[in-house]
């Protein structure tokens, strides 16, 4: 297929109509409507269903019982949206739902602005909602990468019986770049697809040899029985730390100085201000965490080469990955961060000049 020049926010909705989403649910918020607006017009074309949900806490719980009967199931919103869902997300956790969710940050605390941000960080992979779960939360830096995660989100999600977060944010949602899609799916793999969750959704409920009344619920009133199974979920999240684990080396050298760490659309600005101090005979490596959960502590650990002097830390928060970045260095190295907040995104000359300070 030929490359289709697209917003982030219609591309993945796109990808996940050609990942074999069929049911999606979700409440209006800038900076993504266009891809609610996006489902609402292609939905019915696939015989999927759209629905406008009348809140955000309507919507993931839609998503709860969609995902349940072992369906494709998606749904989108910004920060202070997905703020609304974290019980419902807590919910798919604890009742391993495979579903997949958008978050297309805005500036916050609160209802912030409609500009860019990276601040749901810690909402997004310390667990938002309550208990102990994890989700799956993958950070796209392109529009390629936005519609491609699409695909991968609801096949980690099928694959671990887990919710999948996709965690963009505005200028990703907004800005144009070209894409290539990937094969969509036919209704026969559609429906195999489903199939595979037979042994435990909520349908098909048949009479015979087949009959069974599968239970979806996180509700455990015996705490043994909760506590064998908050240790169940951990078992496979440890599975997935050992198997999901995506990142990305940019100029990443044992001539490095210094080594950055970003993620998201933050890492494009430095990759600029990488390339420019090379072209001044200065080594600057870059990791770029793909997966947030599960994090790359030991690549970042193993990335740090024998003339790195400081690892620096650049965000579009107050601060909120660096932590992790701190767990992986140990202490090794000096950690220093820069970041920009309120919707106000830092340039490749700031970054730059942060950089050839650490020289």
């Amino acid at each position: 297929m030929a490359k289709v020049l697209m917003k982030g926010n219609e591309a993945v909705a796109e990808a996940a109509i050609r990942a074999g989403c069929r049911l999606y649910f979700a409440y209006p918020i800038t900076p993504q409507s266009e891809l609610i607006e996006y489902m609402a017009k292609m939905m019915p074309t696939v015989n999927g269903c759209f629905l406008q949900a009348e809140s955000e806490v309507a919507a993931i719980n839609m998503v709860y019982g969609a995902g349940g009967a072992g369906k494709r199931v998606m749904t989108s919103s910004s920060s202070p949206g997905i703020s609304l869902k974290q019980e419902g997300i807590s919910y798919c956790a604890g009742a391993e739902i495979p579903c997949v969710i958008v978050n297309v940050q805005r500036g916050g605390p609160g209802l912030g602005d409609i500009q860019p941000g990276q601040a749901d960080y810690f909402q997004a992979v310390k667990g938002g909602g309550h208990g102990d779960y994890q989700l799956i939360v993958l950070a796209p830096s392109s529009v390629q990468e936005f519609a491609d995660m699409a695909s991968d989100a609801f096949d980690l999600a099928d694959k671990y019986r887990n919710p999948v977060l996709i965690l963009a944010d505005g200028m990703l949602g907004q800005m144009m770049e070209p894409v290539e899609f990937k094969p969509k799916k036919t209704d026969e793999e559609i429906a195999i697809l489903g199939e595979q969750h037979n042994s435990w959704c909520i349908c098909p409920n048949q009479d015979g040899d087949k009959k069974h009344h599968h239970e979806i619920n996180s509700l455990e009133i015996d705490p043994l029985v909760l506590e064998k199974h908050v240790i169940k979920l951990y078992e496979k999240y440890a599975i997935v730390e050992k198997n999901e684990i995506r990142y990305e080396e940019y100029n990443v050298s044992d001539d490095n100085e210094v080594l950055c760490v970003s993620f998201g659309t933050a890492s494009r600005i430095v990759k600029s201000a990488i390339d420019e101090l090379k072209g001044k005979g200065k080594s600057v490596g870059l990791i770029r965490p793909i997966t947030l959960w599960p994090y790359p502590y030991e690549q970042i650990k193993a990335a740090i080469g024998p003339k790195v002097k400081k690892v620096y830390v650049f965000e579009l928060n107050m601060g909120q990955m660096v932590d992790d970045v701190k767990i992986a260095v140990n202490g090794k190295v000096p950690v220093d961060f820069f970041g920009k907040v309120g919707g106000i995104v830092f340039t490749p000359a700031e970054v730059e000049e942060k950089l050839e300070k650490c020289f």
